[in-house]
Order: structure tokens, then sequence, then C-alpha cells
């Protein structure tokens, strides 16, 4: 309690091995936290293409090994230092200051057992900080650092982390991955002028309440645990996201001294400042207000928006609801630019990201969907019955909206806490040897969707899509399969395929009109296209507020030429 470090190197207030528990962290204040005495850190974190010198695939591996097994450092993380490094949940955090570290501010990195002295222990065997209740954890302030608050990003046996992989999911029995999963909840916290982001965090069931953030480049960004197992992945309530404050910070470049005030990416200046990044699936936001994000002559701008560019899972049903905008610009969906890339597998998600208002409160439209509409990657779910929001580059439309897979989905789990609670594999961070050529796998022809006398092209076999619509499918490939998910009982999309001549199942109908009027998933043969009708039988067995599991097929259908 109350006490100042300043200019230190390595983690700062450190929990070792993650048997550390009960213990309480009050009103401390770290300042200045460095990866080295005089050298720059070599991260292993998110940060954008055009700030990272990782981020080339030719010399990941390498940059990998400097990261993690550098000589300059002790550990690992090292490189991604923290002020605040938190190996059990199981720990009391109130009111403490991390100000100024060269990476992250607060970070939890959990491993599934304590290791260290504790490896292989009854007590380590025991202990499953990745399924453990979360503390008090209040009233704590990030500002000044790349990452304000990391929740993700857990280290293995040889303390070796990834940017993806095992999250915390706290559960009611902590040695039973089954048992139900309880709330973690976080309140009260601040983060401010953050490089990077406000917050990040990986699991399920995180409750982010009264969360203020201001003058960070993004300021909230969380991940899915269990890909869909859990009613929701984050919450966010109560809170505030301010663009730009009063405080001007210090410019240093040409463009923050032109600018007027300091950059969170001084290396790429007109980086677009976002409030609230969703992510694959199911986050909220609720009564929360933005203040000040709006276009000007240095960078774009908006409130909420979608993780750049994302290639991972995606929903239809990441929610917003009772919010309020002062001075902001409610969506902004920015054009794919490699430079703000920290994904780079090809934005294929992105490419069909969507929000769905709730209340009206964020779009002017009760139970409406914002659909990302840029000129490059619009929707066939958008029409002269939308809304478009040019400087949002979205759409605003009512109906019910859900998501088309061109694709059979890959048979074994692909959801669930046991999945997501897992060590990594174990891999060291040497130097890594001369892979081996990766086999490529051959292309598939490409599929245009046309509708209304528009042509919309598909990335990675998927889309939005509107029920009540008809659709052409035009491709070269010998066969099709179509699915539908994330769509209400009774809902239904009729294709249209030229060239094609069967369908594999459904039921067959003698004519168009009476494919049309069909209740069930039904096809029809017409003299040079195959015509079906995909209906929704049930409602959806899922989980979460909509009663949906985001990887759950609920019709489908292939055809074949």
């Amino acid at each position: 309690e109350n006490n100042v470090t300043y200019n230190t190197v390595g983690h700062c207030f450190f929990l070792e091995d993650g048997a550390e528990h009960g213990n309480q962290f009050v009103h401390n204040l770290a300042i200045q936290i460095k990866c080295h005495t005089s050298k720059a850190c070599a991260p292993t974190n998110l940060a954008a293409n055009g700030e990272n010198r990782g981020s080339n695939s030719l010399n990941r591996a390498t940059y990998r090994a400097d990261s993690m097994s550098g000589k300059d450092t002790l550990l690992p993380s090292d490189n991604t230092v923290t002020a605040y490094w938190i190996t059990n949940p199981d720990n009391v955090f109130i009111d403490n200051v991390a100000a100024g570290s060269d990476e992250n501010g607060f970070w939890w990195s959990l491993p599934e057992h304590p290791q260290g002295k504790f490896e292989g222990t009854e007590i380590s065997k025991a202990t499953w900080p990745r399924r453990t209740r979360m503390a008090e954890f209040r009233g704590n302030v990030a500002h000044s650092n790349f990452d304000g608050f990391m929740l993700d990003r857990n280290i293995n046996l040889e303390n070796v982390f990834g940017l993806a992989g095992p999250s915390h999911i706290a559960k009611e029995n902590p040695a039973d991955e089954n048992s139900k999963s309880v709330e973690s909840l976080l309140v009260d916290l601040t983060a401010y002028k953050n490089r990077n982001g406000g917050a990040w965090s990986r699991g399920e069931l995180h409750v982010y309440k009264n969360f203020k953030a201001a003058d960070n480049a993004i300021g909230f960004t969380s991940s899915t645990g269990s890909f869909g197992a859990d009613t929701f992945t984050s919450l966010v309530v109560d809170s505030l996201f301010v663009g730009e404050t009063d405080n001007i910070g210090n410019p240093v470049t040409p463009e923050e001294k032109a600018y007027g005030r300091s950059l969170p990416k001084r290396l790429i200046p007109d980086f677009p400042i976002r409030a609230y990044e969703y992510y694959d699936y199911r986050h909220d936001v609720v009564n929360t207000t933005f203040v000040n994000f709006q276009d000007n002559k240095q960078r774009g701008s908006g409130a909420l928006s979608w993780l750049l560019y994302t290639g991972a899972g995606v929903t239809t049903e990441n929610t917003v609801k009772s919010a309020k905008y002062i001075n902001a610009k409610p969506v902004y969906f920015p054009k794919i630019d490699s430079r703000f890339d920290s994904d780079n597998r090809s934005g294929s998600a992105y490419r069909t990201a969507a929000i769905h208002d709730l209340d009206g409160s964020t779009t002017g439209i009760p139970d409406s969907y914002v659909l990302i509409h840029d000129g490059e990657n619009d929707s066939v779910a958008t029409d002269d019955t939308c809304k478009i929001q040019p400087t949002w580059n979205a759409s605003v439309c009512a109906g019910d909206i859900g998501r088309i897979q061109f694709s059979i989905r890959r048979p074994g789990p692909t959801r669930g806490a046991g999945l997501a609670l897992k060590d990594v594999a174990v891999r060291s961070a040497a130097p890594a040897r001369a892979a081996a050529p990766a086999r490529v796998a051959a292309a598939q022809q490409p599929i245009t969707l046309s509708r209304n006398g528009k042509d919309f092209k598909i990335t990675a076999n998927q889309s939005t899509v509107r029920a009540g619509t008809e659709i052409r499918v035009k491709t070269e490939r010998p066969e099709v399969s179509i699915s539908l998910t994330e769509m209400a009982k009774d809902s239904w999309v009729v294709f249209e395929l030229p060239g094609f001549a069967n369908a594999t199942s459904g039921k067959q109908q003698d004519s168009i009109d009476a494919l049309r009027k069909a209740t069930e998933t039904s096809y029809f043969k017409g003299p040079d296209a195959v015509w079906v009708k995909l209906v929704i039988p049930t409602a959806p067995k899922g989980i979460g507020m909509d009663q949906f599991g985001p990887l759950d097929t609920q019709t489908s259908i292939t055809v074949r030429r």
C-alpha cells in the first residue's frame, strides 16, 4: 500500500509463479517501467504494421526469438514489460496506477497451473488460475503505456506466450472445467493516453462497469474464450469514452506539432482513433457515452468499430443499446489499409462486419443492423430500403440479418471452455530453424452474389445476408454448399444457381412459384439453373441473449452441376 516505484527494469509489482493468492495491492504508483536499461523493447504485441518491425512474415520467427529469448532479458515476457504482473486472479488490486510503461500497465498472464518453484507440486495441480474467480479489481488507472489493461497472452510452462491462446473463464469450481462459468467484474477503471489499447481481454463473462477511456488509439477490445459456449464474452456498461480531451500531451513530431497535440501512434499519425472495437462474439455495450470522435484532416475517427482487420470469428449479434453520442460519429469502419492492420489474415471477417443496434440509440432505427458498406466490401443484405451512412463506411438495415456460409463446416469441437482453457502447445522461443516450404491449398473458384442488378464479392466463403431476399450465386465451382446461421425461425432466403443441375437434400418442388411458397428448405430444378430456398426450421438452441450459437448451422443445402 502507498508505494511508489520509478524507472525500474522488468515487471514491477510481480506475482511470480501463479500460486500467490489473497494478496492486496492498494494505492500504489508505478512510473516508467522499462524492458531494458537503455535499449528499446522487442515486444510481442498487436502493434499495427506501420509501427511493428515484427509484422513482416519473412522475419517473424527471428523476431519472436529476439523478443522471447534475447540475451538482454531474464524472462521471455520482459520484452513486453508491465507495471503489474498478475499470474493469479485471486488477488485484490484497488486504486493503483500504472504510468509510462514501455508496454503494459496491468497484465494478467495466467499459467494453466502455478509453475517455477511450484511446478509439479500438489499445490500446483490443485490451482487453476485461468478458471479462478477474479478478486476485487477496482479504481485502477493505466496511462501513458502501450497497452493499459491486458487480460490475455497467458504464459505456458516455458514462460512463453502467444498473441492468442488460452483465456480466463472463471468457474464456480475451478477444478471442474465443465462447471458453471461466473462473471468477472472490473469496476471504475481509467485508461488514458495509451499508445495502443485502453483495455484488451480474452475470456468470458468479463463485465466492465464505469470504465473510462480517453486519448487512446483504441479504447477497448475483447476476444472470446469459449467460442460461443457462454452467454456473453464482454459487457461494457455505464461507461465513458472520450476521443480527445483538452490534455494535448507533448507534441514532438512534425505531424503532432502541426496538429497541436500528441498522437497515439507517431509512426502512423493518420491511424483512425476509435473508442470501442467489436471482435468475434459475443460483446455488448450498454448505457455508455461517447464524446469527441469526429473525422478531421489528420485522421478518421468513430465511436464503434471492429478490430482492424480481423480474419477470426464474426457474428451479427454483437450489440449496443442505450448509447449516447456527444460530438461523436457513432460508427466507423476504416477502409482496409495494411499500415493499420495487426491481424494480417486477409480481413475476411472484417469484410462482413455487423453491429446490432437493439434500441435505435446508435442509428435511429430500433432493432437494426449496421453493416460495412465501403464500396469494396458492401453486403448483399444492403438495398435501397437501408440507410447509407457514407462517413461511417456503413449501411443501416432493418429486418432479420444473419450469416451465410459457402462451405461445409469441419466436424469436431469448435467451441467450449475445455478447448479455450487448455495450455498452449509448448513452443521454444529459441531461434527457429529454416522451415520447409508450406503446402498451399488449391484456391477455390470465387463466388459472386448478385441482387437487384448489383454484384457482391465473397471473401472466405462468408457474408451477411437478409431474410426474405432472392440472390443469384455465380461461380465455376462444381459443387456449392450453402448454410445459414443466426436467423430467426421461419426466416428464409432464395438462391438461384445458374449452371447447376441438382441438390443433395431438401424437398423438391415442381415450379418456382411452389418453391417461393415453400415453408421448408426446398429446391426446384429449372432448365438452366437450380433454385433453392433455405428456411430456418426451428428457433436456435444455442446460448446467449438471442439463443444463438454463432458456429451452429441452422439450415443448409448442397448443389451440384
